[in-house]
């Protein structure tokens, strides 16, 4: 027992031996703090994949853990092989019975196969399978050691990062994100001697900046990253630290009653700024909350990286959160200094406000006459002057109120003349509204110049009033017949317009809102609003096509199939709603148990009409119809025809669907018993009549021959 006990523990130490844990350290100037986190999950896939290749990856190595600080980016892999595997090679030679005469001895061609490959012919194996057997050289090649192998992996995976731009500095021609003061490789508590972006590899990390600007050497790669907490003052793990920036920012607001607003976005900011994250509380003088909350956030969220904090009731108190990237002995010093600038930063927006305020919103519109919208398509006003009557014919077709929306498109973007929205350009249609209700404007038209700019992203809400609804579908096809008409259209992945994002708007406001609009109509009365110098004749279908491409981008985001896109798309519908009520019916449909007969009929009944020609304008004779299954499908599809023409007005598919659906006995029978191609000219014509008028139908939804099974 003893002695197997010692073999076990014999066979853990050289299983332990032959992996170890590897750590990859880059020490670099401040990274840019929004792409650290992309960064180092990059290049921990990166590693790891070619660590993989190199085939020194195990089982444990897939549990890889990357870190991140505003210095550093590390990755450390559990179990890296100490040596790839040996591997067995297999060199093919001559066909067996090339190799060998009649006496079992080798011929010239075996013989001169061994000499290539350096042995005697009897060293040589036989290769047999199901096409043959052939002769065979294999040797064993011992795998080569890890240390020799990971400084090309590790250069390979700093190449393949995701880096937009990359810098020089010194006299070297190595690049990298930002310049690189050290490097830390370890392959368990060995150091992997190699020189990468002009550092040598080494086993000394750094601490905190001020903290302890000292070196700190790492014995081994499996103690990452303790040593960095419990002396360096650096919590390398990037989620840990926002977990801790999250928990200490919320106590902060709980001190006061509030609730810290924490935005996603800015947490991770804040995340990829600090190594040793100190949250302080500040405050400002109740006076500045008299102004409108916008501009305070935006001050406070984007300008200085300042968690905000609201009440229960969402109205934002006099307080801020700021996170400090150091433990300081005088946190009123640091309390104060950022006290000291947010409140200059406030006094501005708040003098902004007032002087804004002395003039009322309409008496900017004439200086839009000085802003270019885009040098070949006039000003921002000649912009404002085309909107409005599109705005108005839209709201009056969606039964809402053109005048409202000629106003409200009239100040739509009077407050680029302000002084708020020049200091806070994001804000702009926000502190139209606030302006407009200050003038003391219709209700609906202060909320219309603020949501007209909805979806401003992927996801964002979308104008709830018609007017808003209005104007920000007039807007985006204003700007999207202009730029076509001029040709800059997006091209790959340039679209400095956002064109994409305003063809996808459009689409959202219409279908989400059930709002029964043309689109092909809108596009016409857009293009004919510009003036004929600059109409360009195939700016319409340019545009449309371009807003259909975005359309199956939308569906598939959705999990809508390609093929019931195609299915619809075959039909044009000009309404996006009713092709949104299409693709909801087709979807539907292929759930029901005769979908996949009807379909395979549609596709086998497309083929007939397309090999038979024209016979759109053809009626049933019911004379001709000698057989009975025909007359059993002619019946149904004239049945079917009345009952489902109110369906089809009100645009109710999924229920014309269901009851087409129906028609599947009629259907099967008929191909199963009748011949349609028969020699008789007219019962095969009448039969092809009947054929088009059943394709017809379900045409009136979607072209099913279209659908994959």
């Amino acid at each position: 027992m003893q002695a197997r006990s010692k073999i076990k523990r014999a066979a853990k130490s050289v299983v332990k031996q032959a992996a170890a844990d590897l750590l990859l350290e880059v020490g670099t100037e401040e990274l840019p703090p929004r792409s650290i986190k992309a960064l180092s999950a990059a290049l921990g896939e990166q590693l790891h994949r070619g660590l993989q290749i190199a085939g020194l990856a195990t089982s444990n190595s897939e549990h890889y853990k990357v870190y991140a600080t505003p210095r550093r980016l590390a990755v450390q892999v559990p179990e890296v092989l100490r040596r790839q595997p040996d591997q067995i090679s297999e060199r093919r030679g001559p066909a067996w019975q090339v190799a060998f005469d009649e006496h079992g001895q080798p011929t010239q061609a075996a013989v001169g196969f061994a000499r290539s490959c350096g042995v005697a012919p009897k060293q040589l194996n036989r290769l047999e399978n199901d096409k043959g057997a052939w002769l065979v050289f294999r040797q064993k090649q011992k795998g080569v050691l890890a240390h020799k192998l990971i400084p090309t992996v590790v250069a390979d995976a700093l190449k393949a990062l995701p880096i937009p731009k990359r810098m020089r500095w010194g006299a070297s021609d190595e690049e990298f994100v930002r310049p690189v003061h050290w490097l830390v490789l370890l392959h368990g508590n060995d150091v992997i001697k190699c020189e990468l972006l002009s550092v040598k590899a080494g086993r000394e990390t750094a601490g905190h900046r001020f903290h302890y600007p000292k070196p700190i050497a790492l014995r081994s790669a499996k103690i990452y990253p303790g040593p960095l907490a419990q002396r360096g003052y650096v919590l390398a793990d990037f989620s840990a630290r926002r977990a801790l920036i999250r928990t200490k920012v919320e106590a902060l607001a709980k001190r006061k009653r509030g609730i810290a607003v924490i935005d996603d976005g800015l947490l991770e900011e804040v995340t990829g700024l600090v190594e040793w994250p100190v949250p302080i509380l500040g405050s400002f003088d109740k006076s500045f909350l008299k102004i409108p909350p916008e501009p305070l956030i935006a001050a406070m969220r984007d300008h200085q990286r300042y968690f905000h904090v609201v009440d229960n009731h969402g109205a934002l108190m006099p307080y801020f959160i700021t996170v400090a990237n150091i433990k300081s002995k005088d946190v009123a010093k640091i309390r104060e200094g950022n006290m000291r600038v947010i409140r200059a930063r406030f006094a501005d927006a708040q003098f902004f406000w007032q002087s804004d305020c002395d003039t009322h919103l309409e008496d900017k519109v004439k200086d839009l006459d000085g802003v270019v919208f885009h040098v070949k398509l006039g000003s921002v006003a000649d912009k404002v002057s085309r909107v409005r009557q599109l705005a108005s014919a839209i709201a009056k077709e969606m039964g809402g109120s053109a005048q409202l929306a000629d106003r409200a498109t009239l100040l739509a973007k009077a407050d680029l003349m302000t002084g708020m929205v020049r200091e806070f350009p994001e804000l702009q249609g926000t502190m139209g509204r606030y302006y407009a209700q200050h003038d003391i404007e219709d209700p609906e038209v202060a909320t219309a110049i603020q949501e007209h700019y909805l979806p401003r992203h992927a996801g964002d809400k979308l104008p709830r009033t018609q007017t808003g609804q209005a104007l920000a579908i007039a807007d985006r096809l204003d700007t999207l017949i202009g730029i076509f008409s001029v040709g800059e259209g997006p091209t790959g992945d340039k679209d400095p317009f956002a064109l994409r994002r305003a063809a996808l708007g459009v689409l959202r406001i219409i279908i989400e809102g059930k709002l029964e609009l043309d689109l092909q109509a809108l596009l016409e009365s857009a293009w004919r609003n510009y003036p004929e110098s600059l109409r360009k004749d195939e700016a319409v279908d340019s545009v449309y096509g371009f807003m259909m491409d975005r359309l199956r981008v939308y569906y598939a985001e959705v999990g809508v199939r390609p093929d019931v896109y195609e299915a619809v798309a075959t039909c044009q519908p000009a309404r996006p709603l009713d092709f949104d009520r299409r693709v909801r019916a087709v979807m539907a449909f292929r759930k029901l148990p005769e979908s996949e007969s009807l379909t395979s009929a549609n596709k086998r009944i497309r083929n007939i009409l397309k090999q038979a020609g024209s016979v759109e304008n053809r009626r049933v004779a019911g004379e001709l119809l000698t057989e009975e299954p025909e007359k059993r499908l002619a019946q149904k599809v004239e049945t079917l025809r009345q009952t489902l023409a109110p369906l089809f007005e009100s645009g109710d598919y999924t229920q014309a669907m269901k009851q087409l659906a129906s028609l599947r006995p009629q259907v099967d029978e008929f191909f199963d018993n009748v011949m349609v191609m028969v020699d008789e000219a007219e019962t095969r014509t009448n039969r092809l009549a009947l054929l088009n008028r059943l394709s017809a139908l379900f045409l009136r939804v979607a072209d099913l021959s279209k659908l994959q099974n």
